[in-house]
């Protein structure tokens, strides 16, 4: 049962918040908003979750649209006590205010569609960018997708800044079988036959992999990159992010990128200003050439 605490003071009510205390309206609980770094947990985590909720909330865990976890009807005294439970299991709560947010991925590295681990750079943009810059103070939110592929499952471009994985298909024509499995394993229909030789078109292709996965002579071949959009938003004012016009092969480069933006934010934007706002009133150009440059 959820036992609600005295009257708590506005000047507790931010306080709590900053460590991710979330107050619950018409009530005097909390909710504890749990980080799950890359939005999986081990299950023992899970099973601490359950019986942290259990002794300190209302019994009842829900989960956010960033795949966080959210345990309310905490009483304000007992936050201490929660948080402690909480990180003997290795977990933390945060993931509020104008911060680095926590990272949103999808589940790349173990689907069949997936071009590369999302959960393992999820994970490490989250201990780089989201604990590394936790002291760090924004303009306001910025937040993070992680996507496997062009499929855009997660959304990445929805964020702040967003990271996809694809692959860029060429054909080595002398290993070519003209078994056509390339054209009918293509979602997008953009490899035709030629003179009885698979043509790619280059403006229909969406760079999933699929022919170089279906190819069973190997003569399809991709290179891999990853895609950085940056200016994406949801919600009142909706806005797609702009991919840069530069792909990265190597993972720490896109990284390195990731971070000058956050810092190029830090340095530019006004108070209450999403990046969007940025890129809108300076130019993507110009933000472009910060982090390229």
């Amino acid at each position: 049962m959820t036992s609600e605490s005295p009257k708590v003071s506005k000047e507790e009510i931010a306080a709590v918040k900053a460590q991710g205390f979330l107050h619950n309206r018409g009530g005097k609980t909390f909710s504890g908003r749990i980080l799950t770094v890359n939005g999986r947990l081990t299950a023992e985590q899970v099973i601490g979750l359950a019986e942290a909720a259990r002794k300190f909330g209302s019994g009842q865990v829900s989960f956010t649209t960033r795949l966080n976890i959210e345990i309310p009807g905490l009483a304000y005294e007992k936050i201490p006590a929660f948080k402690a439970e909480l990180a003997a299991h290795g977990l933390t709560t945060g993931g509020t205010g104008p911060k680095v947010r926590p990272v949103l991925s999808c589940k790349g590295g173990i689907c069949q569609n997936g071009l590369f681990d999302t959960f393992g750079l999820a994970r490490e943009i989250f201990e780089r960018f989201v604990m590394g810059c936790r002291d760090l103070v924004l303009p306001n939110k910025f937040k993070i997708g992680v996507g496997g592929c062009p499929n855009n499952c997660a959304k990445p471009d929805l964020n702040d800044a967003g990271i996809t994985g694809q692959m860029k298909p060429s054909l080595n024509e002398e290993a070519c079988k003209k078994c056509r499995s390339c054209q009918k394993s293509c979602p997008a229909e953009a490899v035709a036959l030629a003179d009885d030789r698979p043509v790619i078109d280059e403006a229909r292709c969406i760079k999933c992999g699929h022919c170089v996965r279906a190819c069973p002579a190997e003569a399809m071949t991709g290179r891999f990159s990853y895609k950085l959009f940056l200016g994406g938003r949801w919600g009142r004012l909706t806005r797609p992010g702009q991919p840069l016009s530069r792909d990265f092969a190597d993972r720490e480069d896109v990284l390195a990128a990731l971070e000058k933006a956050i810092r190029f934010f830090a340095d530019n934007g006004l108070k209450g200003e999403r990046i969007s706002g940025v890129i809108a009133r300076l130019g993507f150009d110009k933000v472009e050439d910060s982090l390229l440059s």
